[in-house]
This record gives structure tokens, sequence and C-alpha cells, in this order.
């Protein structure tokens, strides 16, 4: 089985780890090896999947140990043996995040993470209200095969949404990463489905899922979990697997 690589991008505060998150749990219950790897100086993409503990990020470690780093020090497993990695990075006012990710990266290829954990799906949670420098590394650096845009119907969501489109298509002739398609996280705005569908109409891709919004995400999280786990039997739950049906269907 080949590896795929998937960079899920989204404006900040859209849902897009606990997305990302219930997609690895349901991808990790079908059997498959997932890594998520946290692209966002909060380091909070894995935490779900963590049971709540906030692990040492890629920087931090690289800070504490420099050359002496182990991916022991950086990769941890989570809920259904999923490896989990958080990039981190600077402090805040001091340096660029986007470097952060690059330098991230860069150690995860000297450790040769990849090959040691042999995940057949990795997904990158990449924080998208800017794609320049190293946030759009996924992108354009040959990381991710296919990105997948989570939004809402809100406009600022669509814009970011907008923006990463524009960047995929500048990247698209040097055969980098293409998208693959929207995730709408549904708001209940009015009219919610119809716009997300023009956009994506406008966009000339596909909406791969609608995830309702729904109590079940919220209560999930305050036992610190994905839904997956919590919930398994629910329909947030059934969502969450449909889309991994889906992302299971490119590998």
């Amino acid at each position: 089985m080949n590896m795929r690589r998937f960079a899920i991008y989204g404006k900040g505060g859209i849902g897009k780890s606990t997305t990302t998150s219930n997609l690895s749990a349901a991808l990790a219950d079908m059997g498959l090896r997932v890594m998520q790897i946290g692209c966002d100086p909060k380091a909070d993409s894995t935490q779900l999947l963590m049971h709540g503990q906030k692990i040492p990020t890629v920087l931090d470690k690289i800070k504490q140990k420099g050359s002496a780093i182990t991916l022991e020090d950086v990769a941890f497993r989570g809920y259904g043996d999923v490896v989990c990695v958080e990039s981190g990075g600077p402090t805040p006012g001091i340096g660029c995040a986007g470097r952060g990710i690059i330098t991230a990266f860069n150690t995860l290829e000297e450790l040769d993470a990849y090959s040691c954990f042999s995940p057949d799906i990795v997904l990158y949670d990449v924080l998208g209200d800017v794609v320049c420098g190293g946030f759009a590394m996924p992108i354009r650096d040959g990381y991710a095969d296919e990105v997948m845009i989570v939004t809402s119907g809100e406009k600022m969501a669509l814009f970011a949404a907008r923006n990463i489109i524009l960047a995929i298509e500048n990247f698209a002739k040097r055969g980098y990463a293409k998208l693959a398609g929207i995730i709408e996280n549904s708001r209940n705005i009015e009219d919610e489905d119809s716009i997300v569908r023009s956009f994506s109409n406008e966009a000339d891709t596909q909406i791969l899922s609608v995830i309702p919004r729904s109590g079940t995400v919220q209560r999930a999280e305050d036992m610190n979990m994905t839904v997956i786990e919590a919930f398994p039997d629910s329909a947030q739950a059934k969502c969450y697997r449909d889309l991994a049906s889906i992302v299971a269907g490119k590998i």
C-alpha cells in the first residue's frame, strides 16, 4: 500500500483540528496506519487523540537537545495508535511561525520518520489564514499529495478558503499538491449549504463532506476525546467515518 499525504487547511477556529483528529481516529479504526502532524504554533492539533495531553513540539525539543533529538522525543502514540507530532512555533512576538514549520519538517525528514512509522496516511493540519512561507510548505514542497479545505458558509472562512485555492493553483504547474475538495463544517448560518455549494462550483471542486453542527462534538471534547472514541455510534461519528471512507479510497 502506498503512503498518501493530505494537507488539511482552514481558517483558524473553523474546527479544522477537530475534524482532522476525528478523521485520523476513523481511519485508524479502519485498520490503517495514520500519522497526524500539527502545523500550527498553538500545537493543539493532536490533543483529542492524546486524551488532553499537550505533547512536546519538534521546535521545543530542538531547542532543548539540538542534534541529539530523536523520534521518541517528538512522536507519540494516540488513540488507535495514531502517530502524533506537533511542529510548534517560536515564542510569541519573536521569530517566524512559518520558518518553524520548515524546520520541523526538515527535522522529521532527517529522523527518517516516514520510513520508521510507515504510515498509510499522513494528515498535515495546517493553519490556513495565511498561506505563505512555511504554511505553504505542504503544498509547494511536495509533502502532500492532495489538499482538503475545511470551511463553513461564513465570509471570512470562505475568504481563507479562496486564498488557499489560489495558492494551490499557483503551484499547480510544478506538480505539487492538488485540491481534493471542500469539507463543510457547518455553523448553521442561513442558506449555508447553498453558499458552500456555490463556492465549490466556482472553484471547480467537490464537497467531500457536510459535517453538521452538533453538541456531540463539544461533549466529546469535554471528555478530551474525539467523537469517534467517545460516541462511536452517534450520527456525528458516522459523518467522520463517511469522510474517512472517501479519504481511504484515495490510497
